[in-house]
């Protein structure tokens, strides 16, 4: 590719500069495939020279993961260490604080073909056991992102027409054009994106609305009930602190929190979804007083219902995300098989866990006093797709008022 090493230097620049945000005096730990060793070490040099107090860089391998999945007995899969939370809390309650890069490349199907129900119980104890940690990323404690890179496996399921190295090559290219690096300027590009998502948060913000209508051809009849004093936020973050970060890269959503109990109708999801894993395909679920009480999938069923009785939480949303059908990832043409991009390409729900920043001071409420404004809990937050080309979108005020938002899948507000 041409201009590569310049692209990946540029890239590299900006998850970390703009992505993560690491500020003086605080350690950076990114999570990294050994595929990302290139842009791993790219990250390491940028992070320091943005004035990092260390940089952390924790290794992962899908092949030996798929292996312990496979052979490894639960007992020994979920006997979980202490230095294995304290890793990070030891980090995030010291003097500089952290913050945490997580670079992907996910095989969407790690574990084909393996116990599904295992690897449910193994990742849901895993879950639970981290959840100190994750009520630290839950609410914007501290600055986190996620950014994604090539890997063969993910490469040759996008372009299965390609050899492997032309496969990872077009990957690249699909990577840097959706994340507004191949232009040149990916910091005034975000900006101006930035911007544009925070207007459209503000409006959303204005119609004071209790509820969201989704309608598409076919079959989704959706009203999704927002919780008290619901915000739309977009892809922009803040830590407690203040610090900006950007938690997803690519992004193009404005979202906010369902009522966990106001949520009724049946939606059909547009896109394939990946979960422990495995694929979910052509799945619908209906919902009444905001639980999942039916469910199906063309592939995937048992593993959809696995994600949902996860917990008590799981049968319940605690996301609604607009996102138009002209976003770069869904113009691209491609699915990714990867939550990042998909659910930047198409409106989503998230079953499980509600971000408490969706509701006016929620990261300062108590678990209890988040309830009762309708925030759900749960110990997974899985995001899938349901937007579609002819999707219409209409919002209730409080008002009375109904105010369109979207049709033909783009935004009219």
């Amino acid at each position: 590719m041409e201009n590569f090493n310049e692209l990946l230097q540029k890239y590299a620049d900006f998850i970390v500069r703009v992505g993560v945000n690491p500020q003086p005096g605080q350690t950076l730990i990114i999570n990294c495939p050994l595929e990302g060793a290139p842009l791993a070490r790219l990250c390491v040099r940028s992070a320091y020279e943005a004035g990092a107090r260390d940089v952390q860089v924790n290794w992962q391998d899908d092949a030996v993961t798929r292996i312990r999945m496979e052979l490894g007995g639960e007992d020994a899969l979920t006997d979980h260490k202490g230095w294995q939370l304290r890793r990070y809390l030891d980090y995030a309650e010291s003097e500089g604080g952290v913050c945490v890069l997580h670079l992907i490349a996910d095989d969407p199907e790690l574990f084909a073909g393996l116990d599904g129900a295992k690897i449910s119980r193994v990742n849901s104890a895993n879950r639970s056991f981290m959840q100190p940690w994750r009520e630290y990323t839950m609410n914007d404690r501290v600055q986190w992102s996620i950014a994604a890179l090539p890997a063969e496996p993910w490469a040759k399921k996008m372009f299965p027409e390609l050899d492997t190295a032309a496969a990872i090559e077009a990957q690249w290219k699909l990577i840097f054009d959706t994340c507004r690096v191949t232009g040149g300027d990916p910091v005034g590009e975000w900006q101006k994106h930035l911007d544009r998502l925070n207007e459209l948060g503000a409006k959303m913000n204005a119609l004071d609305l209790e509820s969201v209508h989704f309608e598409s051809a076919n079959g989704t009849d959706l009203t999704v009930g927002l919780a008290e004093q619901a915000v739309w936020e977009s892809a922009g973050s803040k830590n407690e602190k203040g610090v900006p970060f950007l938690p997803n890269i690519p992004t193009e959503e404005v979202f906010t929190a369902p009522h966990k109990d106001k949520v009724d109708g049946i939606v059909y999801g547009t896109k394939p979804y990946v979960f422990n894993g495995q694929l979910i395909k052509n799945f619908h679920v209906t919902f009444k007083d905001g639980k999942v009480v039916e469910h199906g999938a063309d592939e995937g069923a048992d593993l959809l219902g696995q994600l949902l009785d996860t917990d008590e939480g799981a049968r319940h949303i605690g996301e609604v995300a607009l996102v138009p059908a002209s976003s770069p990832i869904n113009r691209s043409g491609k699915l990714f098989y990867n939550t990042l991009f998909d659910e930047n390409a198409a409106c989503h729900i998230a079953f499980g866990d509600s971000y408490p920043g969706t509701t006016v001071g929620g990261t300062g409420l108590s678990k209890e006093e988040l309830a009762a404004r309708g925030m759900n809990h749960s110990s997974l937050h899985e995001d899938v797709m349901i937007g579609a080309e002819d999707s219409r979108i209409t919002g209730k005020c409080r008002d009375g008022r109904t105010v369109p938002l979207f049709e033909n899948g783009v935004w009219v507000l």
